[in-house]
């Protein structure tokens, strides 16, 4: 399967291209508007793939994807907050299957209304958000409630390693909602939170505690009606070193306050400050999911799941369920035609091989009966 990674040279893109260089069943095209940096790319992972020059901006794009062949698009170019559909559209249009890392909220919820109609006339399948939030985080609610009679809460958070790689993009994308108000369901009803605001201590089974704040993903909008969680489903990030968490409520306090509107602007300044507290942290990050309800035999009962990386391989998560879905078409696997948001696509067991790959140590916790 001719399989080309859009931004494939990048943070995440590199990571999906080295994973998938060498599968006899895909033959890898390394994408980007660069052609110097794809064809270096192209050339260090060997294994017959070739870089490309495309740009997803070009009023050509779907002639290009159609002229290279391309039989799945791997959409990694984000950040995915502020984008449309006009890469999936150009993929429907070619001909070929769709899968991106997004975890943009409305993006995601929004992509299976938006793109079915076209990726179904299409016969072709279209994937978002296939990355730790809903893939991942989906997945690990799946096989921690089976058997369940009922969902009281979910709830998630991860905890990235100081030292791993960041980019300007991804301060930018968290830095758009920092201090706005999301819309969460709590108390058994939707009510507004601000972003980054109000952190909290999370306790880690491998990790020391930190603080986490609430930030905006699919997830809180998704889990809700597809779990029918009665209660809450909430999901933090818990930044390693303190001092940064606290920066990030300020700003949202000075947002919610009208002084500071756009926060946004501020990420190549953090982006750039971020490596002067490297030396307050390690290269160990993780995440945890929680969950509580009510088992087979209606006893009320309490699980998480934890999952914790070490030398910096944190970043591989995000990439890990694009990388499995891929193979999975690669190998003719009856995936459902038409757009979809991705939940419960993969089983946690897929990820397991993926996890013993980087050294990830996982476990299921029995927490218990939960509070009241």
């Amino acid at each position: 399967m001719k399989t080309l990674v859009l931004g494939g040279y990048g943070n995440f893109g590199a990571r999906i291209c080295r994973a998938l260089a060498g599968d006899p069943a895909i033959q890898l095209l390394v994408g980007g508007r660069d052609r110097v940096r794809a064809e270096a790319m192209a050339r260090e992972l060997g294994a017959g793939a070739q870089g490309v020059a495309i740009d997803l901006d070009s009023p050509g794009f779907t002639g290009e994807l159609r002229q290279l062949g391309v039989e799945l698009l791997i959409h990694t170019a984000g950040p995915f907050q502020q984008q449309a559909y006009r890469v999936a559209e150009a993929a429907a249009a070619a001909g070929c299957h769709y899968i991106d890392l997004a975890d943009g909220r409305r993006f995601v919820c929004d992509f299976a209304a938006a793109m079915n109609p076209a990726f179904r006339a299409a016969g072709r399948v279209a994937i978002s958000g296939a990355s730790t939030v809903p893939a991942l985080s989906s997945a690990v609610i799946d096989h921690l409630c089976a058997g369940w009679q009922r969902i009281d809460t979910i709830d998630i958070c991860i905890a990235p390693a100081q030292t791993a790689p960041r980019g300007r993009a991804t301060i930018e994308a968290v830095l758009s909602y920092c201090g706005a108000p999301i819309q969460v369901w709590t108390e058994g009803r939707w009510q507004a939170r601000p972003g980054w605001g109000q952190p909290e201590r999370i306790e880690f089974s491998r990790l020391r505690p930190r603080l986490g704040a609430l930030c905006d993903i699919p997830d809180l909008e998704l889990f809700p009606v597809h779990y029918r969680v009665g209660r809450r489903v909430m999901f933090r990030a818990a930044l390693e070193v303190g001092l940064t968490q606290r920066v990030f409520a300020m700003l949202a306090r000075l947002r919610t306050w009208g002084v500071l509107p756009q926060p946004r602007r501020l990420g190549g300044l953090l982006n750039a400050m971020a490596p002067a507290l490297d030396f307050l942290g390690t290269s160990l990050g993780g995440m945890v999911v929680r969950a509580t309800g009510a088992d087979a035999q209606g006893q009320a009962v309490a699980r998480s799941w934890h999952i914790t990386a070490d030398h910096d391989h944190g970043p591989e998560i995000p990439c890990m369920a694009a990388i499995l879905l891929a193979r999975k078409l690669a190998a003719g696997a009856a995936l459902p035609v038409g757009a979809h948001a991705c939940l419960g696509l993969l089983k946690l067991a897929e990820f397991k091989p993926e996890f013993d790959r980087w050294g990830m140590v996982s476990e299921v916790v029995d927490d218990g009966t939960p509070a009241a």
